[in-house]
């Protein structure tokens, strides 16, 4: 039979391997560590439960109240799509040992084999691909199989093998700190974002809600990977008030592919989630996108095992996506140059978040996962005073300095 070899059993390959089940395509699952949590904010749409049929008593915390913090501005505003619906209008907060081990056992429940044991190299060839593996005891393995799949993180072995160089990388550096319940009543249905220099030179720096603790992070682009403890330091000292009774439970750091790769697809191959480079650059969002690039490419392949070739895995893998997406991603990285990148940036986007218009298209895009149309009277309105807020915004930057040096 038809084999499909998927690396990696998080979110985007146990969802691959679930996609190549219900296809009825035999497949491997070969996650190099089954105790290994990912490091990550733990936050996915009310859509990815609904996409992919996932219960919602995986969700720790609903979040219906976003709060933006910069140096003097603070925003909060409820998660409120263009047409209201309590049952979809939220934010899921999940943990990954919890959400991660639920779809990989899904998978498994309908067939796919999981193997523990650590990737060394692949060999493709033109009948078929070699998986050479480590297992636990230190012995070598092989797998043959018609494909692959590559969901094996920011540093895949399978991009390795393909010769793909490596993608640029962001920082995320995360604690998670148990709250005393009345603590935690603040954090119930909240979620906060922090800009500014001292959190985050290019990113935001985050606190999200968790069955009984909350995960506060930072974010930092690349070559600021020493600076990542010091930046989570300070949010800490910042949030004294809110976080200072917290007991530190886990310290976690990853890496975030933060660019694309040119293609998704190979010869016999394809890459999803963080090995594709499928991180939103604003937000740094990747569980939705890992999930549905699984989808995806697993569909492409089981379509192709007859000739997994480059061509016919970017007609079905690499173009729809592309099609669906590319405009998310381009206007996401974007809004990540205008936003993060000096106090006037930050000042201004903390601001427009109290627009009704700005919140509205946000969480649609986010609720629904594309851009949204936006009619030429809002796109008016949100551009006046988005004109309105940075010059008022730049002359109070320019007054501070102007004090500031006098002083």
């Amino acid at each position: 039979m038809p084999k499909v070899l998927v690396v990696g059993s998080s979110v985007g390959g146990s969802i691959a391997a679930d996609t190549l089940r219900d296809l009825g395509i035999e497949t491997i699952l070969l996650e190099r560590d089954l105790n290994y949590v990912k490091p990550c904010g733990g936050a996915v749409p009310p859509r990815a439960f609904s996409d992919w049929n996932i219960p919602h008593d995986l969700i720790d915390r609903k979040v219906t109240i976003a709060v933006v913090h910069s140096p003097r501005h603070h925003s909060e505003f409820p998660v409120r799509s263009s047409h209201p619906n309590p049952e979809t209008d939220f934010i899921a907060m999940v943990r990954r040992e919890r959400f991660d081990r639920y779809l990989r056992e899904r998978a498994m429940s309908k067939g796919a084999e999981l193997i523990e044991g650590k990737l060394e190299h692949v060999d493709f060839g033109p009948r078929g691909i070699k998986a050479i593996y480590e297992d636990k005891r230190n012995k070598t393995h092989v797998i043959e199989a018609d494909a692959v799949i590559g969901a094996d993180g920011a540093y895949s072995t399978v991009a390795k093998a393909l010769g793909l160089v490596r993608l640029p990388m962001a920082v995320a550096y995360q604690e998670r700190i148990r709250l005393p319940e009345r603590a935690m009543a603040y954090w119930e249905q909240r979620a906060a974002l922090y800009l500014g220099d001292d959190v985050s030179p290019d990113l935001y720096a985050w606190v999200f809600p968790k069955c009984d603790h909350v995960a506060a992070g930072i974010g930092a682009g690349a070559g600021k990977t020493k600076a990542a403890r010091q930046l989570l330091a300070n949010l800490k000292h910042k949030l004294r008030d809110q976080l200072g009774e917290g007991l530190s439970v886990k310290f976690e750091a990853h890496h975030l592919p933060m660019h694309p790769r040119k293609h998704l697809s190979y010869d016999r191959a394809a890459l999803v989630g963080d090995a594709a480079g499928l991180v939103q650059q604003t937000s740094g969002e990747g569980i939705y996108w890992a999930m549905k690039s699984g989808e995806m490419a697993a569909r492409a392949i089981a379509k192709h095992l007859d000739a997994p070739t480059a061509a016919n895995l970017r007609r079905d893998y690499d173009a729809p996506w592309w099609r669906a997406y590319r405009s998310t991603y381009l206007f996401l990285r974007f809004l990540q140059r205008i936003s993060y990148n000096s106090d006037l940036q930050r000042e201004i986007f903390a601001a427009m978040c109290d627009d009704p218009d700005v919140q509205r298209l946000t969480f649609d895009s986010y609720l629904n996962k594309q851009i949204v149309p936006v009619p030429w009277l809002v796109q008016l309105r949100i551009t006046k005073h988005w004109l309105e807020t940075a010059l008022r915004e730049w002359q109070q930057l320019r007054r501070e300095g102007v004090a500031y040096k006098a002083a």
